[in-house]
């Protein structure tokens, strides 16, 4: 039998949750100081939109041997692992400012932040007791990337404006980027020491005489084969609010700080939600809160397009952050309660690679889709499929429920 687990105390998660704010801090801010960059040193439009791609391409590849090797070696070995490629990805771009060079960090630090962040996500979800300490924990380990979406891109922009001035320069030089890619290759040296006296959980036993269960096996049950679309399509809403938004208010003539302040809205949403959902776990239930969500999320995009003031789209902006920022919990505590303990670390993979397909792919679609039939038709069809998908996300009910 497998031994007992630990529980997690409230300060071994505060550690974990800022160990993973700073090593996804310095992927955030590596991931806005490199496009603009490639831009100063003359690179395009499809240079910079394959660059981005890059943060998560690798993540696509890794996913599954990294929660492979997490289900082998638990916490520490791999996070340690994943530092030492975030540190060698942005302390390359620090010292050798080159668009190749660029490409090879956004590589290291998307695989990096990946891997580190299954290695994260497992361990706490093996240390939960019961499915309401499952939403608990994952509804505040989900704060940390909202929050590392501020504070990373802030700090690298404050560095880019003000490190070249501070040593000579001028505003936004070369030394500037220089000093952005440095801090962000010391922000995971942080982490380490966050997560360093974490106590690892003891290894899941295997009887003997059976053979391990492979993860792809994982797609034959129908619950995961749900769970993995409703995952996907709420991540492609992330995508096209992103994507469609900055359209819309250019289309409208809103300025760029409009635009950032609806987006920002958003985000801030998303983390005010998650911080909320902790004290509410024990009143929640997975499929309602999803399935629930989808349909909201589907009115509002029905709405977005037909929103024509700042005020409106902001307001729009701030109910769907509410909405998929509630999610992501939900997904991961199901997700720990279908999967076996052997294949946690696999299951979170499977899931990352789903989200970072979505990330690398529809992008380019929604931009091909909206030069043909218009951006406002692009939130109307994903409002439509989410709508669809909210019947998969029904169905993950437990039986006994």
């Amino acid at each position: 039998m497998d031994q007992p687990l630990p529980k997690t105390t409230s300060w071994a998660l505060a550690r974990l949750i800022a160990g993973q704010m700073c090593l996804h801090g310095a992927m955030a801010g590596s991931r806005m100081a490199a496009p603009l960059l490639a831009l100063k040193l003359g690179y395009g439009a499809l240079s910079v939109g394959s660059l981005l791609a890059l943060f998560s391409l690798m993540q696509v590849f890794l996913a599954i041997p990294a929660g492979r090797y997490a289900d082998q070696h638990g916490l520490k070995r791999p996070v340690g692992a994943a530092l030492l490629a975030a540190v060698a990805g942005a302390l390359l771009a620090a010292l050798w400012p080159r668009f190749e060079v660029l490409c090879l960090s956004a590589l290291c630090l998307g695989g990096a932040t990946g891997a580190a962040s299954i290695a994260l996500q497992r361990h706490v979800g093996r240390a939960a007791h019961d499915a309401t300490e499952l939403k608990r924990v994952f509804s505040w380990l989900a704060i940390g990337p909202a929050v590392s979406n501020f504070f990373g891109p802030v700090t690298a922009g404050l560095l880019i404006d003000h490190a070249g001035v501070w040593l000579g320069g001028t505003a936004a030089d070369i030394h500037g980027f220089q000093a952005a890619f440095l801090c962000m290759a010391l922000l995971p040296l942080l982490t380490w020491f966050w997560i360093r006296d974490t106590q690892e959980l003891p290894p899941v036993v295997h009887p003997a005489g059976v053979p391990k269960p492979q993860v792809w096996h994982l797609l034959r049950e129908p619950s995961m084969r749900r769970l993995l679309l409703v995952n996907w399509l709420l991540s492609s809403c992330w995508d096209v609010h992103t994507f469609v938004v900055p359209v819309l208010g250019h289309e409208r003539a809103f300025s760029a700080s409009v635009i950032g302040a609806i987006l920002g809205s958003f985000a801030i949403a998303a983390a005010c939600v998650r911080v909320a959902m902790p004290l509410l776990a024990v009143h929640l239930r997975e499929w309602v809160v999803v399935s629930g969500a989808m349909l909201v999320t589907a009115l509002l995009f029905g709405l977005y397009p037909l929103m024509h003031t700042p005020l409106a789209m902001g307001l729009c902006s701030v109910l769907l952050g509410l909405v998929l920022g509630s999610v992501q919990p939900m997904i991961m505590s199901t997700l720990h309660q279908i999967t076996p303990h052997a294949l946690h670390g696999q299951a979170l993979g499977l899931r990352l690679m789903s989200i970072n397909m979505s990330s690398v792919l529809m992008p380019l679609l929604f931009g091909t889709a909206g030069t043909v039939v218009g951006v406002s038709a692009v939130f109307w069809t994903v409002g439509a499929a989410v709508a669809l998908g909210s019947r998969a996300a029904w169905h993950l009910r437990p039986a006994a429920a």
